[in-house]
């Protein structure tokens, strides 16, 4: 691992970046938190972008705007996706590459099959391509969401990575209880479990009798060990997967091999 050096004195400059959009207070949480140990830039979409994976926008015009809150300047919003802010970010409103990018906080999970859905990973993801060492934080909710125990272990981590960097090509989905800190049992270490979502797609017809479509489901967990991230969770603990941008099944490489498609 290759820790990040900042120079000596200077305070590490912080991209904070999500999927859910400029107004979520996940992201106002995550930076707030960021800025106790460094400078902060806020980049994040417009408007929420959940879903959107490693999407990015082409063929369209990309628009950025200066936002503020409590009439002061807080971040830039950008009309596209997560990772469209990563790459804007880097390319156009920041003179240097930061020393860490970190995503979300994320309302939800995102573990076991959301990883390959998630907007929040898509924008960590897109950091590490980069070489930006880069962090995703998801809190396992979608409503009574109370971000302060998830913006306070947020910092705790990025102190750490700070300190002592990461493998390399190779980010961390963090995933949090949505409880009181004395309620977490821990920090586990897990990989990424498997699930499978039950389709739900929910069929409507507007005022002229045209269908549309509300896409829906629930996922269901397959792996029932603390060795896995969904599981941890639901067992109270903040669970840490380390994800790679290296997306080869790597023990299929050599029955492929025994094929032997050349002859």
């Amino acid at each position: 691992m290759e820790a990040q050096n900042t120079g000596s004195g200077k305070k590490p400059h912080i991209l904070v970046c999500n999927d859910d959009g400029i107004d979520a207070e996940g992201l106002h949480v995550l930076a707030s938190s960021m800025r106790k140990i460094g400078t902060v830039t806020v980049v994040a979409p417009s408007e929420p972008r959940s879903g959107m994976a490693h999407a990015m926008t082409l063929g369209v015009p990309i628009r950025i705007n200066r936002q503020t809150k409590n009439n002061r300047f807080f971040g830039y919003s950008v009309s596209g996706t997560p990772v469209d802010c990563i790459k804007v970010a880097l390319n156009h409103i920041l003179p240097e590459k930061p020393d860490l990018i970190v995503s979300g906080i994320n309302y939800g999970s995102n573990t076991a099959t959301n990883t390959l859905y998630s907007g929040t990973l898509g924008a960590a993801l897109e950091g590490v391509i980069q070489y930006v060492p880069s962090l995703a934080f998801s809190l396992a909710t979608y409503k009574d969401a109370d971000f302060t125990y998830a913006g306070k272990f947020a910092r705790k981590l990025a102190r750490k990575v700070l300190r002592e960097g990461l493998p390399p090509d190779t980010i961390l989905s963090v995933n949090i209880p949505n409880l009181p800190e004395s309620a977490v049992r821990g920090v586990a270490i897990t990989a990424q479990g498997k699930s499978r979502w039950a389709e739900n797609t929910i069929e409507r017809e507007d005022m002229y009798g045209n269908p549309y479509y509300w896409l829906s489901g629930e996922l269901q967990l397959l792996d029932n060990e603390m060795l896995y991230d969904e599981y941890a969770v639901k067992q109270h603990y903040v669970a840490i997967t380390p994800v790679s941008i290296d997306m080869t099944n790597h023990s299929a490489l050599k029955a492929l091999r025994r094929w032997k498609l050349n002859r």
